[in-house]
């Protein structure tokens, strides 16, 4: 009986610790971002230039980058990084792509890259 009680406290031991142990995650390092935000965007280059007040953004990642679909026949914009700058907010880095913040509730963005400019101010 003494032999049972020393296994199960083991068995009780060991799932305890292991329980404890278990790592938290940022949900932000779980594609938090990936989705379909809605809101205003735009997009300007020489001659063209397109407004939709209801329009959508839809985010999704592959790797280490995020790429973001517009649709309305404005152009994507893909390879995007970003850098952690508050409590689950990132803001975006890199040559010609800096000016997105996203979060779990928010996408707001103003790009210049190659002459065009694209902007949104959209939620979920």
């Amino acid at each position: 009986m003494k032999n049972v009680l020393k296994i199960l406290s083991l068995i009780l031991i060991v799932t305890t610790v292991m329980i404890s142990c278990k790592k938290d995650k940022d949900p932000a390092t779980a594609d938090f971002f990936v989705g379909t935000y809605n809101g205003s965007v735009s997009y300007n280059k020489d001659e063209t230039s397109i407004t939709n007040s209801e329009g959508k953004v839809t985010v999704s990642k592959v790797g280490d980058t995020y790429n973001f679909f517009f649709g309305s026949n404005i152009p994507d914009i893909t390879g995007v990084k970003f850098e952690k700058s508050g409590d689950n907010t990132y803001v975006s880095i890199g040559s010609g792509l800096t000016g997105i913040t996203i979060d779990a509730n928010t996408l707001k963005m103003l790009v210049s890259k190659d002459g065009a400019t694209w902007t949104a101010d959209c939620t979920r």
